[in-house]
């Protein structure tokens, strides 16, 4: 994390110093101009962490392919644009994973199978963590409300179990 110090300031400087060109400016379009270069440079290291982070998860190739697409999305619709599709992403891609999940820790073949081609042990570790909040989720949704709905007991979901039983499978 100490490497990453300087970068982290650097970044920082080069947004304070933006904004206080805006601050101190004399004319109103000075100040429009500056904070128009501080929305630029924030939406940039926006795109550019969201390469980093998918990069770092494992999506080597993805990372790249979204980090253009958010470009675009952000030039046409705003960050907000932009936080729309990359949640949407997370949530889309979290719920396939969530799924194959569910139905490898309940014994089905083809969802073993669909790791074994996709994963290593290490890219799927990464993707557990990642889309572990929305794993939960589907559990939530797939388990407790149908069996309170349906008073039917429900099946058991260790996650820790789940990362043993990949382990074995994947290694």
């Amino acid at each position: 994390m100490h490497e990453y110090r300087s970068l982290a300031l650097t970044i920082i400087a080069i947004f304070i110093i933006t904004l206080a060109g805006a601050y101190f400016s004399p004319t109103f379009t000075e100040q429009k101009t500056f904070l128009e270069l501080f929305m630029l440079m924030g939406s940039l290291l926006f795109i550019f962490s969201a390469l980093v982070i998918f990069s770092l998860i494992g999506f080597s190739s993805f990372s790249l392919f979204l980090a253009i697409f958010l470009a675009a999305v952000m030039g046409i619709y705003g960050i907000e644009g932009a936080l729309l599709v990359a949640g949407m992403t997370y949530i889309v891609w979290g719920s396939i994973f969530a799924m194959e999940v569910l139905l490898f820790y309940n014994g089905l073949k083809n969802a073993q199978a669909w790791f074994m081609e996709r994963y290593t042990f290490k890219t799927f570790k990464n993707e557990y963590y990642a889309f572990y909040p929305v794993l939960m989720l589907a559990y939530f949704f797939l388990e407790w409300i149908p069996s309170l709905l349906y008073r039917e007991s429900f099946l058991k979901f260790s996650p820790a179990r789940v990362l043993e039983m990949m382990e074995e499978v994947l290694s």
